[in-house]
């Protein structure tokens, strides 16, 4: 039976949800008219009418082209304007509003990123960072002296260095996969992950898209030939979530990480954990829980004190993103990249780092290599001379700069850059 008190705490609550929905319209927030020929991811990618709208959701400084929205992406306005009222409310008494009517409001952003992945919102953790969902699954799962761990020389480095502790630690072993760039045969990617296991594997942990050449890899049969043998998967989502149309089911891993405030344009310090429900009781948490919460998602949430706003914030994203539509901001990516990348493709010295003719095989991130520039003297170019941020990339295997531009990305951007890469690439300009 519930008390007066209870009744009041929650009449609070919807006291609050109906002065953010007053204040949300208050801030300006339209809802996004459909664009005639919806239907058709392709044709929508091109409708400059209705990516205008779009654009002008997000304050940017248009005075730079801010083509590096791999690491962290800006927030649309309504994202901003969520998080800032958060932080007012939360301030006026953080033990009594933080605590009692913004923290709970977590459980809706559990169910709507539920609902984008595809799973049960038993499933899904909500953390701050790709790194932290990620760690805690990483050092969360028990291994044994002898036991070992299959991922790629490709993978993130943080990830790497977790498992390369464990390795010194606890004498486990860390097995790295090489495979090309580009990479024009998946199958021979599945054939290299596989052939490394072997009895002694307990993990394969792979990204589902790599950060350095944005190449998506062919998840699924390496995580049904693991679930066959009894191997635990990792997929680091990170640059995958909110990026290109997929769900969960698609991927059949035991667990995902992600962060939030990449391609979803959640507020920074935001991300997502996924753990299949049956195991949640095999990975401890980073932070201690009590026993009771063995078989719980929300023990990976045990992180002390935190503020609310932060990850409450998340559902006006996820609603900026489904109004957007996951097809049409795909369509829109690959749109935008191919006007400036068709231009250089064909040039001389000009090398890319994944097939541009299979659009199964990339979207949002590109990198590109130009035979004799150095790509860190490029991106300072770039910057210095044409206030353009590109992230430069370095590896043993190859180099080049990543592009990633993003929803609020403007064609016209897009056609500066790529007059620019156009006169390098010909030889006209000299880094």
């Amino acid at each position: 039976m519930w008390h007066r008190r209870k009744v009041l705490e929650n009449l609070g609550v919807l006291s609050l949800g109906m002065w953010f929905s007053r204040a949300r319209i208050a801030a300006g927030f339209e809802s996004f008219t459909p664009s005639p020929r919806a239907g058709d991811p392709e044709a929508v990618a091109r409708d400059e009418r209705f990516w205008s709208r779009i654009q002008a959701a997000y304050d940017v400084d248009r005075s730079l082209i801010n083509l590096n929205n791999g690491g962290v992406c800006p927030a649309p306005r309504t994202v901003i304007t969520a998080l800032k009222r958060g932080i007012d409310y939360s301030n006026a008494a953080p033990a009594y509003t933080m605590w009692r009517h913004l923290e709970p409001l977590v459980e809706s952003v559990r169910t709507g990123l539920a609902q984008t992945l595809g799973c049960d919102r038993e499933e899904v953790a909500v953390t701050r960072n790709t790194s932290e969902s990620l760690e805690i699954v990483q050092f969360g799962i028990d291994l044994q002296p002898g036991d070992e761990v299959v991922t790629t020389d490709q993978d993130y480095p943080r990830m790497v260095r977790t498992w390369l502790q464990r390795e010194r630690r606890e004498g486990i072993r860390l097995r790295r996969v090489s495979f090309p760039v580009p990479l024009l045969d998946k199958d021979d990617f599945v054939h290299r992950v596989l052939e490394t296991v072997n009895e002694r594997t307990r993990v394969i942990h792979i990204c589902h898209i790599i950060n350095i050449t944005g190449q998506i890899l062919p998840v699924r049969p390496i995580c049904d030939f693991a679930r066959r043998r009894g191997i635990f998967t990792i997929v680091d989502g990170a640059h995958s979530f909110a990026h290109f149309p997929f769900r969960i089911g698609d991927l059949r891993c035991d667990a995902f990480g992600t962060s939030l405030h990449k391609w979803l344009s959640a507020p920074i310090g935001t991300g997502m954990l996924y753990v299949r429900r049956e195991k949640i009781p095999e990975i401890w948490p980073l932070m201690a829980a009590p026993e009771e919460m063995d078989d719980n998602i929300r023990k990976f949430e045990e992180i002390g004190t935190h503020p609310a706003a932060v990850h409450n914030a998340v559902s006006e994203a996820l609603a900026f993103y489904h109004a957007v539509g996951p097809e049409n901001k795909a369509a829109r990516l690959r749109y935008l990249h191919h006007r400036w990348a068709d231009r250089i493709r064909e040039l001389p010295g000009v090398r890319f780092l994944t097939d541009l003719d299979d659009e199964t095989a990339w979207c949002g991130i590109l990198v590109v290599d130009i035979e004799g520039v150095d790509p860190a003297k490029l991106a300072a170019y770039l910057l210095e001379k044409h206030r353009i941020i590109v992230t430069p990339i370095h590896h043993p295997q190859f180099r080049g700069i990543r592009v990633t531009p993003n929803v609020y990305t403007t064609t016209r951007e897009i056609d500066r850059f790529g007059d620019v890469m156009e006169a390098i690439a010909r030889r006209k300009i000299t880094v």
